[in-house]
C-alpha cells in the first residue's frame, strides 16, 4: 500500500541490476525479464520516493547535513547570520547574542541562575540572602514595639536590633537558647512566620546544593589556536581537546562547523559549511584528542589562504558530545576560532610523557603549546 503522503508520484528505487538478477534466479528461478521492476514486483519489494517537493512526515525532520553541505544558520536567524560580524560563540562555550524586551521577571530563571553561578558567587549570594532575611525580620520585631522579645535588656535603637537580629537568626534557625523569646500577638506571628520561611529557605538551599553537586559539569579545555599543519601529504585543520577532570567520558563525539561569507564583494553572503573529520568520534577520551579536518579536494578551505580565511570573517564553531560515566548523561561543550586564533604554519607540540614504567601519560601544561613547521 502505497502510503497516503506519496501521493500519485512514485518511482521504484534504482538498485544494481546484477544484484536484482542473482535474487531472482536464487528465489524463483527465473531469470530477470526486462528490468529490476519486474523482479520487485515478482518478490513484493517496492521502494516509492516522493518528490522533492512535497513533504515526507518524519523524513525530512530526521536527515543530516552531509559534510560540506550549506547548513543555513544553525538557529542564530538568517538576518542574524547574514549581518553579525561579531563571533557566534564565545570560547566559553555561550552564545553571543543578547535578548531585550522582556520584563525582567518574566524572563529570570533563578534556579537555572543558581545552578550555572560560579560557587564563589552562589556562597555569596547565599550569605546575602542569609543576612538580609534575618535583617528584614529584625526590623519587624523592633515595629512590634519595645516589649515584643521578653527577657531584653538592651537599650537603644542600635542594641534592641542586634538583639532582635540575633534572635531572628536562633528563630530562623530553629536554635532558641531560651533566653528571649516573643511577647504579644504580633511578635508571635512574626516568629511563627519567620519559622516557616526558615525551614522552607533551608530545604531549598539543600535542594540547590544537592543539584548543583549532581549536574554534570564537563571541564573539556580546548586549545587556545587551532593550527593549519602539515597532514598525510597534505594539510589539515586541527585543534586539541582534553579533558580537565578525572571522571572518565566515552562516545566523544564532534561536530565542527566553518562559517564564512561568500560571494562577489556586493552580494556576500554567509554560508554554514559542516566540516568532514578525519576521525568525528573517539570511543574512548583518557588522555587529549587532536580533531582533524582534511583540507582535500572536498574541504571548503581548499586553496583558502590566510588573508581570504580573515577577509571572509570565517569562524570555526565546534560541538563535543559525550557520556559522562559518573552520573550516565549526555554531556555538551562549544566553543569557537576566529582568524586571528587559527595558526597558519604552525604545529601543535608533544604533550606526551615518557617513563621506565611504561605508563602513557600527558602533559597538561603543553595542550596549548605550539611550535612551527619545519
Amino acid at each position: 500500500m502505497v502510503p497516503p503522503w506519496l501521493g500519485n508520484s512514485r518511482h521504484v528505487c534504482q538498485a544494481s541490476h546484477g544484484l536484482l538478477d542473482r535474487t531472482c534466479r536464487r528465489l524463483s528461478r527465473r531469470p530477470l525479464a526486462r528490468t529490476g521492476e519486474e523482479c520487485l514486483a515478482r518478490l513484493g519489494l517496492y521502494c516509492f520516493v516522493a518528490d522533492d517537493s512535497l513533504p515526507r512526515p518524519g523524513l525530512d525532520a530526521a536527515r543530516t547535513l552531509a559534510p560540506g553541505e550549506d547548513s543555513r544558520d544553525l538557529g542564530f536567524g538568517g538576518r542574524v547570520a547574514q549581518q553579525t560580524r561579531n563571533r557566534f560563540l564565545n570560547r566559553d562555550g555561550s552564545f553571543n547574542v543578547r535578548r531585550e524586551g522582556l520584563p525582567f521577571f518574566r524572563s529570570l530563571s533563578a534556579y537555572h541562575a543558581l545552578l550555572t553561578m560560579s560557587w564563589p558567587r552562589f556562597f555569596l549570594m547565599s550569605a546575602l540572602g542569609y543576612f538580609a532575611t534575618n535583617a528584614a525580620f529584625a526590623v519587624a520585631y523592633l515595629l512590634c514595639g519595645p516589649e515584643a522579645l521578653d527577657g531584653s535588656k538592651a537599650i537603644g535603637l542600635g542594641p534592641r536590633f542586634a538583639e532582635a537580629f540575633f534572635f531572628s537568626v536562633q528563630t530562623l534557625a530553629t536554635i532558641g537558647y531560651g533566653v528571649l523569646s516573643p511577647n504579644g500577638m504580633a511578635a508571635n506571628l512574626v516568629s511563627a512566620v519567620e519559622a516557616l520561611f526558615g525551614l522552607m529557605g533551608f530545604a531549598l538551599v539543600t535542594g540547590i546544593l544537592f543539584s548543583r553537586f549532581s549536574r554534570p559539569t564537563p571541564h573539556v579545555t580546548f586549545s587556545d589556536n587551532a593550527v593549519v599543519a602539515p597532514f598525510r601529504g597534505g594539510r589539515a585543520l586541527m585543534f586539541r581537546v582534553a579533558n580537565e577532570r578525572s571522571n572518565q567520558l566515552t562516545d566523544v563525539r564532534a561536530r565542527v562547523i566553518l562559517s564564512r561569507l561568500e560571494g562577489p564583494s556586493a552580494s556576500r553572503a554567509r554560508r554554514f559549511h559542516e566540516l568532514s573529520l578525519d576521525r568525528p568520534q573517539v570511543v574512548f577520551f583518557p588522555l587529549h584528542w587532536v580533531v582533524v579536518h582534511p583540507i582535500d579536494e572536498r574541504s571548503p578551505l581548499r586553496g583558502t589562504t590566510p588573508e581570504e580565511f580573515e577577509a571572509a570573517d570565517s569562524e570555526i564553531l565546534i560541538l563535543l558530545s559525550a557520556m559522562d560515566e559518573t552520573f550516565f548523561q549526555t554531556v555538551h561543550v562549544r566553543s569557537s576560532y576566529k582568524p586571528q586564533e587559527v595558526a597558519w604554519g604552525m604545529k601543535f607540540a608533544d604533550m606526551f610523557l615518557r617513563s621506565e614504567d611504561g605508563l602513557v601519560g600527558i602533559d597538561m601544561r603543553k595542550i596549548h603549546d605550539l611550535e612551527p613547521v619545519p
